[in-house]
């Protein structure tokens, strides 16, 4: 009997015909397709990202401090340096997870993954919210400034809630089933959301890895309250458990009943659950005692075999506002949670993941109870915040005399120009390809043409990387979605060098970690002088450019002054020189209405600008210092001993190829940085032993929006 009738034959040709899609119940008799349930949207397809892209390594971080001689740690051996030199180095990602997710499943770190027994564990908190706010609260003496979050983020925000459901089911969709495919057989993934999200993210979940392979829905609950509304409190969050295969990891975990009696009998001081810092236990009035215990006045015995199996609600409250942990990071999840997951899946020596590691709890977590760990993020200053943030477990672990593992901060090494303001490939499926790179073409035209306004600059034709000129010199614009590279720079020296041109201005939203100063250095050297400047988020916002006030601020500058001590040396952070914008004052003045303030960034100054009851405004500089705007800084004694050396396939022989980058890897080897509740911060380093000769030293300095600027000196010993 055939499939289709003569009629619904002919129904299909006037489709084609007209180039429009064929209705939804074609699919089912056209192809065999015994799906009982299936998610459908707008624009699905079952294609995931293939790119391979190389790992540059920017920068390595070995041991937390250069101050005392470093032990030998039983499971890793170093060298004379302290750098680590066998052994799994775990790594902290920054670049969009699609990306990084494709070049993890199809590029030559597999095999390092496979070589560690297979990814056993993923865990990842997506932006769930849709009203969610990512900006940061940055204290600047007693006042606090809040940093919108960078373009980048932005737009994969945009991207990810930009038509609702539909936008936010691709963008997890396809990272899901990468994840899938990376996991281990014998793996699990913990799926962290809310009530916006949990009917989506459980079909999705049932669709990639099969409704068998739901091991559990864990009910995080927690106290928090909101105004009274006609509803019930929303006091929990949903962890959707899957495994990938037939077997997987899993050590159960018991918890504290609330049964004293007992144990009091037997003498013991134990009971309760877990607080904000740990265990909460009570004394025999039923007083709380943490304080006491965590304090060394008490001895509390507890053993794992006294309480219940853990069931799938879990009772643990939001981070403690004075808890160590704190990082006042907006989606910082408490290490408790993370504790339970990672235990529960994982053993002592696997590899654990997260995607969107946010403040790095993950990482954190997987560091002191001995796992290897990936933790990737889009976000500037989420890298940078885990950065801080695993120094600081390092610094503690070494304290303890317990075992730490090296980490290195990565970046994609190339990126495809793939989309500009507000295009993406699949924003109309329906649309042809012609037409979509026509659109794309309109919309780069048009991206460009209002860089080029807010600068102040003429559009230029006829090159190929220059866009246009301004006082004799060329501008080149970076994309919006992306960072600056190497390979976008050496393409501008390239076009410079077969044009005689010498003097060239790159703008960029966002320029790639650990890019300056050795590039800018190579084009001095062959005549070229390149000025990097940071294009603020104003350029979209008309007004600002119709009345000329967009600033257009310069790549920070550092100072340094080694100091000398036999065939030792120090380095002194002498300046740094910022030239930041965020908003304006006189559009602070402008908008503000009596009786408020705002603080605003402009040209390197961070001002709060108040207007009083009567109108009358007032600024106050709360930048007093450029210490002030140093969040951390590093020192590399021996930059230049370590070439960055990336790993890539040969196309014609299919074999894995090492390839020298030309960079060298920035070796961190000390560093200063202010935390939550130490805000001093250090502007000398330690001597540290020279061998003879000439060497070059780096420094890197991290603004307190999370930008990084790095400087190398020569100094002789």
């Amino acid at each position: 009997m055939p499939r289709l009738t003569p009629q619904e034959q002919q129904e299909i040709i006037r489709f084609i015909e007209a180039d429009k899609p064929l209705p939804e119940k074609y699919r089912f008799l056209l192809f065999d397709d015994k799906r009982e349930v299936e998610l459908v949207w707008n624009g699905k397809t079952n294609e995931v990202c293939n790119v391979v892209l190389p790992f540059q390594t920017i920068e390595q971080v070995d041991e937390p401090r250069d101050d005392e001689k470093l032990e030998a740690q039983m499971e890793f051996s170093f060298d004379e340096r302290g750098r680590q030199l066998k052994g799994w180095t775990n790594k902290l990602i920054w670049g969009d997870n699609k990306l990084v997710l494709s070049s993890l499943k199809s590029g030559p770190m597999r095999e390092e993954i496979e070589a560690q027994g297979g990814l056993k564990l993923i865990y990842i908190d997506p932006p769930f919210d849709v009203g969610a706010d990512f900006s940061m609260d940055i204290e600047i003496g007693d006042d606090t400034f809040t940093k919108k979050p960078g373009i980048l983020e932005e737009i994969a925000y945009r991207d990810t809630w930009g038509r609702g459901a539909d936008s936010f089911i691709s963008m997890i969709y396809e990272r899901l089933v990468l994840m899938r495919d990376l996991l281990a057989d014998d793996g699990s993934i913990y799926v962290h959301c809310d009530w916006r999200v949990n009917a989506f993210i459980r079909s999705i979940m049932d669709e990639i890895f099969g409704k068998a392979k739901l091991n559990n829905e864990i009910i995080w609950h927690y106290e928090k309250w909101t105004a009274s509304s006609k509803m019930l409190q929303k006091n929990h969050d949903n962890i959707i458990h899957f495994i990938k295969g037939k077997t997987w990891t899993f050590n159960e975990q018991r918890e504290i009943t609330d049964n004293l009696k007992e144990k009091y009998e037997r003498g013991y001081l134990i009971g309760g659950g877990y607080g904000a810092n740990g265990l909460v236990v009570y004394d025999k009035d039923n007083h709380k005692v943490q304080e006491l215990i965590l304090s060394g006045k008490y001895k509390v015995v507890y053993a794992d075999t006294s309480g219940k199996p853990l069931s799938d609600i879990w009772r643990i409250p939001f981070i403690n506002p004075v808890a160590s942990e704190r990082l006042d990071y907006p989606t910082q999840k408490p290490e408790t949670l993370l504790e339970r997951i990672i235990k529960i899946s994982s053993n002592e020596g696997d590899l654990v993941a997260d995607f969107f590691c946010g403040s790095g709890t993950t990482a954190a977590v997987a560091e002191k109870l001995g796992r290897k760990w990936i933790a990737t993020d889009l976000g500037k200053f989420a890298i940078h915040t885990t950065r801080k943030r695993l120094i600081g477990v390092q610094r503690q672990l070494k304290k303890d005399g317990k075992d730490y593992r090296a980490f290195e901060i990565l970046n994609l090494g190339k990126y495809e120009r793939q989309h500009y303001v507000g295009v993406n490939g699949d924003d109309r499926p329906d649309l042809r390809e012609e037409e979509k790179q026509r659109q794309l073409a309109a919309r780069e035209a048009a991206f460009l043409e209002l860089i080029l306004r807010a600068y102040r600059a003429e559009k230029v034709e006829g090159f190929a990387t220059f866009h246009g000129k301004r006082a004799g010199r060329m501008i080149v614009i970076g994309p919006v979605n992306l960072p600056v590279t190497r390979l976008f720079v050496e393409e501008i020296i390239l076009e410079c060098r077969k044009h005689h041109i010498t003097k060239v201005d790159i703008l960029g939203f966002e320029f790639e970690m650990g890019l300056f100063p050795n590039v800018l250095d190579e084009a001095r050297g062959k005549g070229i002088d390149i000025a990097p400047k940071y294009i603020p988020r104003e350029v979209f916002d008309k007004r600002a450019v119709e009345k000329n006030q967009v600033v257009f601020h310069d790549v920070s500058f550092i100072e340094v002054k080694p100091h000398y001590r036999k065939n030792s040396i120090a380095v002194e952070l002498t300046d740094f020189s910022v030239f930041y914008s965020q908003d304006s004052v006189a559009a602070a003045e402008e908008t503000l209405k009596n009786k408020s303030s705002k603080i605003v960034v402009e040209k390197g100054q961070i001002v709060k600008v108040t207007k009083d009851k009567d109108g009358i405004v007032t600024r106050e500089q709360l930048t007093r210092h450029w210490t002030d705007w140093i969040d951390y800084w590093s020192v590399d004694f021996d930059f230049e001993s370590k070439r960055e050396i990336i790993r890539v396939k040969n196309p014609d022989t299919g074999e894995i190829e090492e390839q020298w980058t030309g960079d060298f890897i920035f070796e961190n080897e000390w560093q200063s940085f202010r935390t939550k509740k130490d805000r001093k911060l250090e502007l000398k380093s330690v001597f540290h032993e020279m061998p003879g000769g000439r060497s070059k030293v780096a420094v890197k300095v991290v603004d307190i929006f999370g930008n990084d600027t790095m400087t190398i000196v020569e100094v002789r010993v």
